[in-house]
């Protein structure tokens, strides 16, 4: 399992699987987690990252959780959306 962590593909296949994950259960989490993987996966293939196996989970770790604080900021309930009710339908 070491090698397959050092393996852009692997990166980039979990990171598919984690959004079919994201389409069938809609919570936003597992998209923050695909982010990261594909984050992971370029770094790899590009060459800019040559870590051994548990330091590309540790980042991997640390980029997902910047996608995940990334959608909160972007795709978040607005202060807005809150609708208060001041009157009851059975008052007359």
């Amino acid at each position: 399992m070491g090698v397959l962590l050092s393996e852009w593909w692997f990166w980039i296949s979990a990171a598919a699987v984690l959004g079919i994950v994201e389409v069938l259960v809609p919570a936003f989490v597992f998209l923050g987690f695909s982010i990261g993987a594909v984050a992971v996966g370029l770094l790899l293939v590009t060459g800019l990252v040559t870590l051994s196996p548990a330091a590309n989970v540790a980042l991997f770790a640390v980029l997902s959780l910047a996608g995940y604080l990334l959608l909160r900021v972007f795709l978040g309930r607005s202060r807005g959306d809150v609708r208060m009710i001041d009157k009851d339908i059975n008052e007359n």
